[in-house]
């Protein structure tokens, strides 16, 4: 296999220099949405720090040094760790299913003592990873031969079918459109994706039948939420309610009723945007809506300056994801689509979730900082 080589070699810049070219707009941009979930979680406990929020705080200050880490490190130990960090991830699933513990009535988390894994989230780095490796490597006429296609097309199938076993319909759809925008760019005709389109639905009648019983259920509140309203109904319809009594501008803060009185449920974790929404309105809501929309912008805007073909494949990615995490659970708390356990990026409560996030951003972040690096592309090498 021959390995990518460097044009401009940025790799000989000093860590200062790499440290002096991460982009500071993201780090704070990062910063502010994290210290809105703080706020938000210091609320959900009735103004204390414990158990959410000093928690969430520490695994923060963690991460970003993580992120600045994955940041100066060379982007071609990324691209040549990526088919590595894939199995690894692959592994971790596989190994939900003999050693996972039951919760929420899904098989999906792996207990280390003091930490509680959760390997779904780190396949939707790995997948987008492995992904943009593959396809770096790919002419763009390759990429629409369907041969070339087989491998990238077993490598999103596999994860996709373990994760769909614990059940998880959320992160299922989250790998293949994060797969998806990787594909696109990466030159895939569209004919392809709406041979996939085709597919899809027509096995909808077909994957019915293999929907456990607590997913139709909510497929089905979903549709009329008010046929069960104590019961499959409750947490969607307790949502909307929250959602409308916020008003412009909110009930105040830490004075959000359906969450303090606890009408309202998980809302430390999937429900967070519903509380802020009732307690600072829709102009909060707005608020941060809009700082994300910056964050995306952000994204596209580090992986389209990228020289490199593996950088721009896997800042389309990893935003992308970044993307689907924000729009699936405001969608779900708004009634949109049916409640999945997709938690909102840096403010719900959780440590794979959280750390997550700051993997893909420090991975953008390195895109940055190598982003005049020109890897060699040797078309049918890798791909071969």
């Amino acid at each position: 296999m021959t390995e990518a080589r460097l044009g401009p070699k940025t790799s000989e810049m000093s860590l200062v220099d790499k440290l002096g070219r991460v982009s500071r707009g993201l780090v704070i941009l990062t910063a502010v949405i994290a210290c809105i979930g703080f706020g938000m979680l210091y609320s959900a406990a009735d103004g204390n720090m414990e158990p959410w929020a000093s928690r969430q705080i520490f695994r923060f200050m963690v991460g970003l040094v993580l992120v600045l880490v994955i940041a100066v490190v060379d982007i071609r130990i990324w691209m040549q760790s990526a088919y590595l960090i894939y199995a690894l991830a692959l592994s971790t699933l596989v190994a939900v299913e003999t050693f996972g513990f039951i919760g929420m009535g899904a098989q999906r988390w792996i207990y280390l003592g003091w930490f509680q894994l959760q390997p779904s989230e780190l396949m939707k780095i790995a997948l987008v990873m492995a992904l943009a490796r593959y396809f770096h490597s790919t002419a763009l006429d390759d990429a629409r031969r369907p041969i070339l296609l087989v491998i990238p097309v077993l490598m999103v199938l596999a994860p996709i079918g373990l994760v769909l076993r614990q059940p998880d319909l959320g992160t299922a759809v989250m790998l293949v459109v994060g797969a998806g925008a990787v594909f696109f760019v990466s030159g895939v005709a569209i004919r392809y994706f709406l041979i996939g389109g085709a597919i899809a639905v027509s096995a909808v009648p077909i994957a019915w039948q293999f929907l456990q019983g607590y997913q139709r259920e909510r497929i089905l509140t979903f549709l009329n939420p008010e046929a069960d309203p104590l019961g499959a109904g409750y947490h969607i319809l307790q949502s909307k309610i929250a959602l409308g009594s916020g008003g412009l501008f909110g009930r105040g803060f830490m004075h959000g009723t359906q969450s303090h009185l606890n009408f309202l449920p998980e809302h430390q974790t999937d429900f967070i945007f519903t509380m802020l929404a009732e307690e600072l309105g829709l102009v909060g809501a707005l608020v941060l809506l809009l700082l994300y929309l910056f964050l995306f912008a952000y994204g596209f805007a580090i992986s389209l300056r990228s020289r490199n073909h593996f950088g721009r494949l896997l800042g389309i990615g990893l935003t992308t994801t970044l993307f689907l995490y924000v729009f699936i659970n405001i969608a779900m708390v708004t009634g949109l689509i049916p409640v999945v356990g997709i938690p909102l990026p840096l403010i719900s409560y959780g440590g794979t979730a959280m750390m997550t996030v700051l993997f893909s951003l420090g991975l953008l972040m390195c895109i940055f900082v190598h982003r005049d690096e020109r890897l060699t592309r040797t078309p049918g090498i890798d791909a071969a």
